[in-house]
């Protein structure tokens, strides 16, 4: 429960001199919980010693299990890759986001942490969220739902689509708080005004899974929404935060960030941007020097609004090809099983754009031997593998750059 009104518990005022004392007497335990509880870190940490990993130097020179890797690890360790502390049957729940890569729930409440984020952003008991994360495959709808129980909040199951009804089921509940994208927080908006249907209730947003440019956020603030960032993933849940400062996202208090130069475990000088590494102390699912494919900084000093975490940039892009596209990742050898399916494909390169600040995604093919319905038959590919919408662009082979990119995330944000 929050200590005061302002934080959602002390966790958040330590001074980092406490909190660093803390966080590194717990690795040791950990990291042998890990070894002996995981067939994935019993190999990774073969040969090291729990008690000798009780600083961040020394937890530096752990190795660094990439998200990247994940799917083929999981392929052959199935399902979770060997990383899982308990078999399917033992968990709350299992998830599955596209790739495919699958993510346990354990039986702790608010297993994703969630909670600290929604109470940062002005979510409290009693507040009715209209959650429009998914609830099918994918865990966002379920991250949020637990968050919001953990601080007393009713939930609205929305999931996605259903425009109308979403927006009817507004007018009649008149919720105070919406979880979801921002872009679908858009595109309700939007609706209502085209029907004339009031869901001014709404005050408060908690939004992740896509950027937040500023000019949405200013739409969001003229229909009277007070909108906040969370940078979550399915496997690690909250990694940081928004709060009303809204100076960087602060970490949240159940990890331990690293910075490491993007391929490397190597952490980079202060405020140079890296990638993020997230250790977890989460015993279902122990993480350790998790490479995010995530780019951030480090922003020097503590926030404004008193909590005295470290605090980061934000997402600054990827590391990887990886990208995020409507909340949902999209991966390299994704883009391979499209182009397996259709022999025809020569050469392909997956584009991001988002023009008029809405996801678009455009395969431009170079083709051999096709015919009249081959676009037609790759975009039903697309469908199928990413479970998102893109055209095709059937181009000449000579126009795509030999630079070995499958996917090119053109994206500008105004």
């Amino acid at each position: 429960m929050p200590a005061s009104n302002e934080f959602f518990d002390s966790l958040e005022t330590r001074s980092p001199e406490e909190r660093h004392q803390q966080q590194m007497a717990l690795l040791p335990a950990h990291i042998q919980h890990a070894k002996e509880h995981t067939r994935a870190y019993a190999g990774l940490f073969a040969d090291v010693d729990p008690n000798g990993i009780s600083s961040a130097e020394a937890l530096s020179q752990l190795p660094v299990t990439r998200k990247s890797n994940l799917h083929d690890a999981q392929q052959q360790d199935k399902p979770f890759g060997g990383y899982a502390s308990q078999a399917p049957g033992n968990l709350l729940r299992v998830f599955s986001s596209p790739g495919p890569i699958y993510e346990p729930e354990g039986d702790t409440a608010d297993y994703w942490r969630i909670a600290r984020a929604l109470y940062a952003a002005g979510f409290r008991a009693g507040d009715l969220v209209h959650n429009a994360y998914s609830y099918h495959f994918t865990p966002a709808g379920a991250m949020m739902e637990t968050g919001a129980q953990q601080i007393g909040a009713g939930v609205f199951p929305a999931g996605t689509g259903q425009t109308q009804l979403q927006v009817e089921a507004m007018a009649d509940l008149r919720p105070q708080g919406y979880a979801g994208t921002p872009s679908f927080l858009r595109i309700l908006i939007e609706k209502a005004a085209e029907l004339s249907i009031d869901v001014s209730s709404l005050s408060k947003a908690l939004v992740s899974g896509e950027a937040l440019p500023p000019s949405l956020r200013q739409q969001f603030s003229d229909n009277g929404i007070d909108t906040y960032q969370a940078y979550a993933t399915a496997d690690l849940g909250l990694i940081a935060y928004e709060s009303q400062a809204r100076e960087g996202l602060i970490v949240d208090e159940g990890i331990v960030v690293e910075i490491v130069r993007p391929g490397t475990g190597d952490p980079v000088a202060a405020g140079e941007v890296g990638e993020v590494l997230v250790t977890t102390f989460n015993t279902h699912y122990p993480l350790i020097r998790f490479a995010t494919g995530d780019l951030s900084a480090v922003l020097p000093g503590a926030s404004p609004c008193g909590r005295t975490n470290l605090r980061i940039k934000g997402w600054m892009g990827r590391a990887d090809q990886t990208t995020k596209v409507k909340g949902m990742f999209v991966h390299p050898h994704q883009v391979d099983q499209i182009c397996k399916r259709h022999p025809e494909i020569v050469r392909a390169r997956l584009v991001v754009t988002n023009p008029d600040n809405k996801d678009a995604l455009t395969l431009q093919c170079a083709l051999s031997g096709a015919d009249a319905g081959t676009g037609q038959a790759i975009e039903e590919t697309i469908r199928d593998i990413l479970k998102l919408r893109g055209a095709v662009e059937i181009v000449d082979s000579g126009t795509l750059p030999n630079d070995g990119k499958v996917i090119d995330d053109t994206r500008e944000y105004t």
